[in-house]
């Protein structure tokens, strides 16, 4: 597949960019997450569909409300933690927008495994 559009990614809002920041100037665990999340963004941008896509039956109600999402996927982050973005894009530019990353428990939670 050659896809010659534009890749970007971005926060799917400020509180989202913000938390990211917060991670990089945090203790040194939450500086590890941060580096993590900084892999995924170089990844994504090579790659948007570097991710597993989730089966929509398994997408939370709040993030089809909250997000209006068409779309949904995960990247496996090192020691168990989990990058969920969306894609939206259209002829000419993809974008990545990260909803948020939690850890293996958290993820499980939310998506009821």
């Amino acid at each position: 597949m050659n896809d010659n559009r534009v890749k970007s990614v971005g926060f799917i809002d400020e509180s989202t960019r913000e938390a990211f920041f917060k991670l990089k100037n945090g203790k040194f665990e939450e500086k590890e997450l941060a580096s993590f999340i900084e892999r995924a963004i170089r990844d994504l941008k090579e790659n948007p569909f570097v991710g597993v896509k989730i089966p929509q039956k398994l997408w939370p109600a709040d993030y089809i409300k909250k997000f209006s999402i068409n779309n949904l996927r995960k990247y496996d982050l090192p020691n168990g933690w989990r990058l969920i973005y969306t894609l939206r894009g259209n002829e000419v530019e993809i974008v990545s927008i990260i909803l948020e990353w939690f850890s293996h428990k958290d993820y499980e939670r939310r998506f009821k495994y």
